[in-house]
């Protein structure tokens, strides 16, 4: 018996597996509060985003047309068509010859990121429905489509961006 040598397993062992497992689990402990955190930084940095859009478009529109917002339902087409000075939409190019010398102001009407009507791209008078923005034609004012419900990562409404 004293020809067969003992050999030793090359393993790890139990305890050693168990140590990588608890430090794997601390770490994505760590990790995936942090993804997901900026994840809704994210979105809430594009609802500003869009909003920040939006509200310029709708201020230069105001800007080249006397002052005047353009109608809740006449938005979507004031903001991506070519305008002339009463604020009529035309499809086609700009037009010194015709008066059709302003816009198009975005090219796409942005969806709104978050909430229950994410990706919408609608307009309302007025909060609630399942449009994507909220649109007040006398003060130019629009903010997301949200229920108070619905709030940041922060705490602060969506509706009151």
């Amino acid at each position: 018996m004293a020809s067969l040598a003992y050999r030793s397993r090359r393993a790890f062992s139990l305890l050693e597996l168990v140590i990588v497992v608890v430090i794997l689990g601390i770490l994505a402990a760590i990790a995936v509060p942090r993804m997901s955190r900026s994840a809704t930084n994210a979105a809430d940095n594009a609802v500003a985003a869009n909003l920040a859009i939006l509200r310029n478009a709708v201020d230069l529109f105001s800007t080249e047309h006397g002052g005047t917002y353009p109608s809740v339902a006449n938005l979507p087409n004031a903001l991506t068509q070519y305008s002339d000075v009463a604020g009529t939409t035309f499809a086609a190019a700009k037009d010194t010859a015709t008066g059709v010398i302003y816009g198009p102001y975005v090219r796409d009407i942005p969806a709104l990121p978050v909430g229950a009507n994410k990706g919408k791209n609608t307009f309302t008078a007025t909060l609630g429905g399942s449009f994507g923005w909220v649109y007040d034609a006398s003060t130019g004012k629009i903010f997301p489509n949200c229920p108070d419900s619905e709030v940041d990562g922060r705490g602060v409404k969506y509706n009151t961006y």
